[in-house]
């Protein structure tokens, strides 16, 4: 008679009861017993290590892990309960990433995670009552559930393979790396990630965030039925809306969009692959960034969707922006002003304001009389996270604002390179101003509001129609690559007048310095604004083209790390760009100055080069256009009031298409010492260029001397000498004494450690600014080791080569100039 085998039998029970009646016959036996025994067990470990099948259950509390062994599917209890859970976790289960019987939890240990007759993936409470399951109509029985290293489990059908039901498709509160956030255009069918209701309950809470407004996709976090955050539109490459996002894009990389058939669908991919980021949301309605860390064997915040008032939707109402900065945070947009003046004055702003003078076309007038009819005028918004509900098209931005200016309902219209074309028609809702990326935000009034801020004063707000753009016909292939496609819409145009008196006729003693292509002075208008004005020298050969390409590059770039043009001016042969003032002058001002540096800590120095990264990772990866600078180097590294660090200078950038990532030019610009040898020699350049050049800025931030005037009895330049400082573990001499602190020690030493591995000879070898700032924030716990630097000790090859080509452009450390024969 054939004996049943139970559910879950093992092949150690099956043998046990063969061979204990010979147990103990010889020792042949007793060893031939123990190896068939542990040869059972490691079937059973191998076979039921990532996989549950009809034969192999999974009892509370065993676990299944992933091959990798990062991933555990197991029973669990949340702090403070006793209730016992089915999910995954990473690593530890304070990171539980998924949660199967959120809404039904067990009582006891007694609970079994197994494949039911029907080929469900199950889980049995200890009546053998299934408390939650896969829920999927199959054809057969023969399924087995895998639990795949990237966190997945799915259901599958055994014979072919076809999987039949997967974690991601019924996500938790927790979105993991290739994980689809999706929405099906014609059903509405939504994949929604769901708050836990408390932090000892994971059924679903009050919180869940999902794709909205599929003409222009977007993230929103809903309150039950309330908006409670949302991302901005999705421009191909970031939410506009997600001020951090624009400046560490290099953390996550988010894909997405139309998927070609009927979902719009958002995932996103972790570019170094020796870290884990996971984006969850809590149980108070935030989405977190958070990342795992080694050292502390936890997971860490990175980054919160709510980092002030101003992200929650709406808190300033409709036609107000709001500011975390200012004090109070909302105020109503120009024209505008509050609906409820006593309960605005309490601080309660969810009324909003409203217009107060109407538009034109929205008057009634009689066609037959003279009455003068101005056309309305659209104020600018600078920097800002655009409104709700932004109908989008293609067309270019002057058709976006004609399209508005001749439609009576448009209120509002907004451009941005990659979206395109986004009008308003109805309020303006949930406005917030942004201190790094933003877009400019459009806001049409009637002509007489224009009259009212003052007729003739410089505003910088509002323009009605002034334009500059750059014509294709100075768009040659050795100034930028794809500056023809772009427009200077409404840039700022200043009087030369105006700039005379401001800088009291250029005088010298208002001269804060000199660049390649002029000098630069200090201004002040009339009400009050200080400004930094590059005056074009007039006999710099390729002064016109550099002019309009740093006009073209930098009037597309808002980010807190890099300098903000205000406008320019084009006179004649008078050819200026106005630039935000910084009090503190540039880095080399304090780094190399004696006098000055120990003004530098460490801390601010680290700073310093810490905002330097996050910039340069803006131009390389996040900006609206990929540029590279080829000319960073510390006079163009500006200073703020609180010694944060603006990059400047950018006559000599480059922009990149978008599957464009090296280019070849015999027209070498930049700064010797700085160039990497790749680009000095070959006139190869990319964003490794600019990472040569940045970790040159690190060895000189840290050692307080300058690359190409550094000379001791064996080195010409700093990269050598500190390649043998490194080299011979004499590193502390390197190290500026104004700076060096015991406690810093380390933290020193990684960043000397970082610049080396950013000067190594070969492109190839060095980091991407993305990974640099990884590891500046020690994110990357480990570090390779450092090849032998580029020394650069080419400077007599250098100077033979560009003598031979008179047009080639370089500069000094200390100025920018414009030499036609090499050094």
């Amino acid at each position: 008679m054939k004996k049943e085998v139970p559910l879950g039998s093992s092949c150690v029970d099956l043998i046990q009861p063969i061979f204990i009646p010979v147990m103990g016959f010889n020792s042949y036996s007793n060893l031939f017993f123990i190896l068939l025994m542990l040869c059972c067990y490691l079937l059973e470990v191998g076979v039921a290590l990532d996989t549950i099948t009809s034969s192999h259950f999974m009892k509370d509390p065993e676990t299944l892990i992933s091959k990798d062994g990062n991933f555990t599917l197991g029973f669990f209890s949340p702090e403070n309960s006793t209730n016992r859970y089915v999910g995954i976790w990473w690593k530890s289960q304070s990171t539980v990433i998924w949660v199967a019987n959120r809404n039904q939890p067990l009582n006891g240990s007694s609970g079994v995670v197994a494949i039911s007759e029907d080929g469900n993936l199950v889980v049995l409470n200890g009546q053998n009552r299934v408390i939650w399951s896969s829920n999927v109509s199959t054809t057969t029985s023969n399924t087995s559930s895998q639990f795949s290293d990237n966190g997945k489990l799915v259901l599958m059908e055994s014979t072919k393979g076809i999987i039949l039901w997967d974690s991601f498709q019924q996500p938790s509160d927790t979105i993991l790396p290739g994980m689809k956030l999706s929405c099906n255009k014609r059903t509405g069918e939504k994949v929604k990630i769901t708050s836990w209701k408390s932090p000892s309950n994971p059924s679903i809470g009050s919180f869940y965030y999902s794709i909205e407004r599929l003409n222009l996709p977007e993230i929103f976090i809903w309150n039950e039925s309330r908006p409670y955050w949302r991302s901005g539109p999705w421009n191909g490459g970031v939410f506009i809306g997600v001020q951090w996002m624009v400046t560490s894009a290099y953390i996550t990389s988010f894909r997405g969009g139309d998927d070609g058939k009927e979902n719009i669908e958002f995932y996103y991919t972790i570019p170094n692959e020796l870290l884990f980021y996971i984006y969850s949301l809590n149980s108070q309605g935030q989405t977190q960034l958070k990342y795992w860390n080694d050292e502390t064997k936890e997971m860490q915040v990175r980054w919160t969707s709510l980092q002030s008032e101003c992200d929650v939707y709406g808190v300033c109402g409709a036609f107000a922006n709001c500011d975390s900065k200012s004090s109070p945070i909302c105020s109503c947009l120009k024209g505008f002003e509050p609906r409820n003046k006593w309960e605005w004055n309490r601080q309660n702003w969810t009324s909003g304001c409203v217009r107060r003078t109407p538009l034109q076309c929205e008057r009634v007038k009689d066609q037959n009389t003279s009455v003068d009819r101005k056309e309305d005028g659209f104020w600018k918004l600078q920097m800002v996270k655009v409104p709700d509900f932004a109908e989008g098209s293609t067309v270019t931005q002057d058709i976006c604002r004609s399209q508005c200016l001749e439609n009576c309902s448009c209120v509002a219209y907004s451009h941005d390179a990659a979206i395109g074309c986004m009008s308003w028609t109805g309020n303006l809702l949930d406005i917030q101003h942004f201190y790094d990326g933003g877009v400019d935000l459009y806001v049409r009034l009637a002509h007489t509001e224009f009259d009212m801020l003052g007729r003739g004063k410089k505003n910088k707000a509002f323009m009605l129609c002034n334009k500059v753009e750059i014509s294709d016909g100075l768009t040659s292939n050795n100034v930028i690559g794809e500056i023809s496609q772009v427009k200077l819409q409404e840039l700022l145009l200043f009087n030369l007048e105006k700039l005379v008196v401001a800088t009291n006729n250029f005088h010298s003693s208002n001269k804060l310095g000199q660049g390649g292509f002029g000098p630069v002075y200090k201004g002040k208008l009339q009400d009050g604004q200080e400004i930094a004005v590059k005056r074009l020298s007039r006999e710099s050969g390729q002064g016109l083209q550099e002019f309009m390409n740093e006009v073209g590059v930098i009037s597309k770039l808002q980010h807190r790390n890099l300098v903000r043009l205000l406008g320019c001016c084009i006179d004649g042969d008078e050819k200026m760009l106005i630039y935000e003032y910084m009090p503190n002058k540039s880095l080399d001002a304090f780094v190399f100055d004696p006098s000055k540096n120990e003004l530098l800590d460490w801390k601010k120095r680290f700073r310093i080069i810490e905002g330097i990264a996050r910039g340069m990772l803006y131009l390389h990866r996040d900006s609206r256009l990929k540029i590279v600078h080829r000319d960073l180097k510390a006079s163009n590294i500006l200073l703020d009031e609180e010694l944060n660090p603006k990059i400047s200078d950018f006559g000599m950038a480059r922009i990149f298409g978008g599957t464009e990532d090296q280019a070849n030019t015999n027209r070498v610009v930049g700064t010797y010492g700085y160039m990497s040898p790749e680009y000095a020699m070959q006139g190869l350049f990319s964003e490794k260029s600019d990472v040569f050049s940045f970790g040159v800025l690190i060895l000189e931030i840290v050692s307080g001397k300058r690359n190409s005037s550094f000379y001791d009895n064996e080195h010409a330049h700093l990269l050598g000498f500190a390649w043998i400082q490194w080299r011979e573990g004499n590193i502390l001499s390197l190290i500026d004494t104004g700076i060096y602190d015991p406690s810093h020690h380390n933290h020193i030493l990684r960043c000397i450690h970082i610049g080396l591995l950013c000067v190594q000879e070969h492109a190839v070898d060095r980091p991407t600014m993305a990974v640099v700032i990884s590891m500046l924030n020690s994110e990357i716990a480990y570090l390779p080791p450092p090849s032998q630097p580029a020394f650069i000790l080419r400077q007599n090859m250098l100077s033979s080569e560009s003598s031979k080509e008179s047009h080639q452009l370089c500069s000094i450390n200390t100025v920018s100039i414009t030499d036609m024969n090499g050094r």
